[in-house]
């Protein structure tokens, strides 16, 4: 069984006071807070690994991201993923989550071979658990969501999802697209053979040119969602000052709070 994980690098959560939104691109503005592999992502590759564990294949990592990002590939060819391939260009950037899912897929494509594609059931960043559905309909795929447990008994994979008030469970027959929820799994450690062995594992990055991607259908320029104005809140106070007896302020208060209709 082959294997395709789409990870994500995020900013980390212990920095995201620092993240602004730049003025005149509209996009966050992530320079100089650290990145992390997106927890759900890693939850997604856990499983991909215990199933290859059970039906033997190979587990890929891919991602849409700066090149910046082959750190948090290593990250996860160091958990025990074969080979990863960085889809990397200034034409992919401030793309929204349909566009990401059309590099997906033109790159997933490219490669071939896969009999089932995991992600996480959303990203720590944005949390709108799209690329599971797009990403099916782009492959042409069946694809599952928020998906808390997997049993291989082939050629049926069975699914498990949790819903409000239990569970739903589901079969069905590979190629699918799945994303994978953090209660399903418990990521392993990273052991230090495991980061030896990251060193020769292949890592390779593609551009716009390799996936054969027109321009304009990708980053910003190909994405439905657009960002619109900005208009940052207001933090001031206005200031009266009351002065007289303490008796004579708190009438004054009660005043101000009964124009102001909190109290009746």
């Amino acid at each position: 069984m082959n294997i395709a994980v789409c990870v994500k690098p995020v900013p980390d959560p212990n920095h995201y006071h620092k993240i602004t939104i730049h003025p005149e691109t509209k996009l966050l503005a992530r320079k100089g807070i650290p990145a992390v592999i997106n927890p759900a992502d890693k939850n997604a590759l856990e499983a991909a690994l215990q199933l290859r564990e059970q039906a033997g294949g190979k587990v890929v990592l891919v991602s849409m991201a700066p090149p910046d990002a082959r750190e948090k590939l290593t990250e996860g060819l160091a958990m025990g993923a074969d080979e990863a391939i960085l889809f990397s260009d200034r034409a992919f950037a401030g793309a929204d989550t349909l566009a990401t899912a059309r590099v997906l897929a033109a790159g997933l494509k490219k490669i071939g071979g896969f009999d089932l594609i995991l992600t996480g059931a959303e990203s720590a960043d944005s949390g709108t658990s799209h690329i599971p559905s797009q990403l099916g309909e782009l492959m042409g795929w069946p694809h599952l969501n928020h998906l808390t447990g997997l049993n291989l008994q082939v050629p049926v994979l069975k699914m498990t999802t949790k819903i409000e008030y239990g569970y739903i469970e589901y079969e069905g027959r590979l190629p699918m697209v799945l994303g994978i929820a953090r209660e399903s799994n418990t990521p392993r450690y990273i052991s230090l053979m495991g980061v030896v062995a990251a060193r020769n594992k292949p890592l390779t990055t593609w551009g716009l040119n390799e996936l054969q991607l027109a321009s304009g259908s990708t980053g910003l320029a190909g994405s439905p969602t657009q960002p619109g104005d900005l208009h940052p809140p207001r933090h001031g106070r206005q200031v009266e000052l009351l002065e007289g007896e303490p008796a004579d302020i708190a009438g004054k208060i009660v005043a101000v709070l009964r124009a102001a209709g909190v109290l009746v």
